[in-house]
C-alpha cells in the first residue's frame, strides 16, 4: 500500500514551497476541478520542479521493447494504467528524446504534442475525476542519441539504463518522480544471440520467428521510475542462494563471468550482515549487473541501485574485497533506503545516501579496512567529517536542502551519515536501531520525507528529537555533537574549495565507501 507524503515546515521554508506529493494507494484526493481543467504539469519537486504530473497517479507500467541490433534502435510500446486525481481535459507525461508515433487513451486515438520534456496528451473526451484510465504510447528510441541528459548506457552489444535522478523519461514516457511508484512488467524482444534482463523476476521466455527471443519480467513490489533497469547484451545469468533461500541472480558479460565470480560470491555474506541490522531483504531477488562497458564516459558513478539489480562497470568489481566490499554494501543498503522506501522529494536524498554510507562504513570498519583517508574507525571518520561541517553547509547547503547542482555532493552522503551518527549519540544505539527498523516497516513500498523520519524518530524513541534533527538537517551551522564536547568545526575560509563537479553532468562519486 502506498501513502500520501508531504513536504512540511520547516523544510518548506528552507527549500521552497513544494506541492503535496501523492504516492497512490488509499489517497485523499483534492476536490475535482472543472471539466475544462487541463491539469497540473508538475509535482512541484523542490529540486526538479518540472518533473512529474499531479493530475493522476500511475498504478502500473507495461513496457514492450523490441531491440534491433543492426540499427541499435528500440521500438517500444508503453502502456500506463493510471487513476485521475481530478477531472482532466489534458494530461502530460515526462518524455525526452522519444520519437512518438501514436497515443491512445482508453483505446481511442488522442492528439499529442511534445513540448520541452513533456508529452502533452489530449484525449478524445475529458477524463472524469477518480477514473481508471489506460494510456498507450508507441514510439522509437535511439540509445545513442545525444540529449541534454539521458538514462541510456550504450554498449557494444546492446544497452543498460541508469535513470537516476531525472532521466527515466528518456527511456519511456512516465510520471518521472520517486513519489509515484508503480508496478512494472517488462517484455523485451532481442536477437536470440543476446539476453534481455529487467528488474523483478523472469516470468516468461518466448522463442519467436526470425531467430528472436522475448523475455518478460514482472516486479512483485512497486518501483520508482528512477530505479528501473532494462539491459540487453551478451550476458549469462548466474544464480545462487542467499540467506533464508533468497534467490540471487547476477547478470554478467559472458566473456568475463569467471573473472567476476569472486566479487559476485560476496553478496550472500553482505545480505546476511545487513539483514541482522535492518531486517529481511525487502524484494524477491537481488544481484549485480556489471554492464558490458568500462567506458569512463558511460556513466558518472561507480554503482547504481536499480531495483533488484545493481549496475556497475566490470573493472571496478575485479578489485580485491577490501576495495569493493564497503561500496557493495552501500548499494545493497539502497534496497532498503531508496528503493523499498523512496524519497518523497529529491530534497530527501540524504535519507538514501546517508543511510547507504552509514552502514557501508560500519561494514568497512568492522573488517579493519582503512578508508580513503587512511582512517580505520567510524568515530575517527565522523570527527573528520564534523570538522568539515560548516564548509559543506556553505558550499552545498544544509544536508536536507539541496539543489539540482549540488544534489550529489558529499553533504548528502557523509553529511547525512553525520546526522545519523549524532542521532545515535543522542538516543543510544538500541533506540536508534528501533527507529531505523520502524521507519522501514512503516513506509515499505512507499515514499517518505525528511519530516516523516523526524516525526517517527520522536515518536519511536520516546523523546522529542524534532528540534535536534531539524538543526542538523536544515541549520546553516553545525550543531554540537552529543558525547563529544571536544570536537570542533574548522572555520570557513575562502581557501576551502567547493566539491568538484563533473563537466556536463552531475558528480556522483562522493560516497565515503569508495
Amino acid at each position: 500500500m502506498r501513502y500520501r507524503s508531504r513536504v512540511t515546515a520547516p523544510a518548506a521554508a528552507l527549500i521552497g514551497t513544494a506541492a503535496a506529493v501523492l504516492a497512490g494507494g488509499n489517497t485523499a484526493y483534492a476536490d475535482p476541478k472543472p471539466d475544462d481543467a487541463p491539469g497540473p504539469e508538475t509535482l512541484g519537486d523542490p529540486v526538479f520542479p518540472a518533473l512529474g504530473n499531479d493530475g493522476y497517479r500511475v498504478d502500473a507500467y507495461h513496457l514492450d521493447f523490441s531491440y534491433d541490433h543492426s540499427t541499435t534502435l528500440v521500438d517500444a510500446t508503453a502502456t500506463l494504467e493510471l487513476r485521475t486525481a481530478q477531472a482532466l481535459t489534458r494530461l502530460s507525461l515526462d518524455a525526452l528524446g522519444l520519437d512518438i508515433r501514436t497515443v491512445h487513451v482508453d483505446g481511442r486515438t488522442a492528439t499529442f504534442e511534445q513540448v520541452d520534456e513533456k508529452l502533452r496528451i489530449t484525449p478524445a473526451r475529458p477524463l472524469p475525476a477518480r477514473a481508471r484510465v489506460t494510456v498507450c504510447v508507441t514510439y522509437t528510441a535511439d540509445p545513442r542519441r545525444a540529449l541534454a541528459h539521458t538514462a541510456w548506457v550504450p554498449t557494444a552489444d546492446g544497452f543498460a539504463i541508469c535513470p537516476q535522478p531525472d532521466s527515466a523519461h528518456t527511456v519511456f514516457p512516465c510520471n518521472d518522480h520517486p513519489s509515484d511508484k508503480a508496478d512494472f512488467t517488462f517484455r523485451i524482444t532481442v536477437p536470440a544471440t543476446l539476453r534481455a534482463v529487467a528488474g523483478g523476476s523472469l516470468v516468461c521466455t518466448e522463442d519467436l520467428a526470425g531467430d528472436r527471443t522475448a523475455y518478460t519480467y514482472r516486479s512483485r513490489s512497486p518501483i520508482a521510475t528512477e530505479l528501473v533497469q532494462i539491459t540487453v547484451g551478451d550476458y549469462v545469468v548466474k544464480e545462487r542462494s542467499g540467506p533464508h533461500g533468497l534467490p540471487l541472480r547476477d547478470v554478467v558479460p559472458t566473456a568475463r563471468a569467471e573473472a567476476l565470480e569472486p566479487a559476485l560470491a560476496l553478496t550472500p555474506g553482505l545480505v546476511e550482515w545487513l539483514e541482522a541490522r535492518l531486517g529481511a531483504y525487502p524484494f524477491e531477488t537481488y544481484g549485480l549487473l556489471p554492464c558490458n562497458s568500462d567506458d569512463p564516459n558511460a556513466f558518472d558513478f561507480t554503482g547504481l541501485e536499480t531495483q533488484t539489480l545493481t549496475l556497475y562497470k566490470p573493472n571496478y568489481l575485479l578489485q580485491a574485497e577490501p576495495k569493493i566490499g564497503s561500496h557493495m554494501m552501500h548499494e545493497l543498503v539502497h534496497s532498503y533506503f531508496g528503493n523499498s522506501v523512496s524519497p518523497a522529494t529529491w530534497a530527501d536524498l540524504w535519507l538514501n545516501e546517508g543511510h547507504a554510507d552509514f552502514y557501508g562504513l560500519l561494514y568497512r570498519y568492522e573488517r579493519g579496512w582503512p578508508d580513503s583517508l587512511g582512517l580505520t574507525t567510524f568515530e575517527a571518520r565522523m570527527k573528520d567529517t564534523y570538522a568539515r561541517g560548516d564548509q559543506w553547509r556553505k558550499t552545498s547547503g544544509p544536508v536536507a536542502a539541496p539543489n539540482a547542482a549540488n544534489l550529489f555532493d558529499s553533504q548528502r552522503y557523509l553529511g547525512g551519515v553525520l546526522v545519523l551518527y549524532a542521532l545515535r549519540q543522542l538516543i543510544g544505539e538500541d533506540a536508534f536501531h528501533t527507529v531505523e527498523r520502524t521507519f522501514l516497516a512503516r513506509h515499505r513500498n512507499s515514499s517518505a520525507s525528511t519530516e516523516d523520519y523526524i516525526a517517527l524518530a520522536s515518536h519511536t524513541c520516546g523523546q522529542d528529537v524534532s528540534g535536534f534533527l531539524r538543526d542538523w538537517l536544515y541549520g546553516t551551522t553545525t550543531p554540537r555533537m552529543p558525547g563529544h564536547p571536544d570536537w570542533t568545526v574548522t572555520p570557513v575560509t575562502p581557501s576551502l574549495t567547493a566539491p568538484r563537479r563533473q563537466a556536463g553532468g552531475r558528480w556522483h562519486e562522493n560516497s565515503a565507501t569508495l
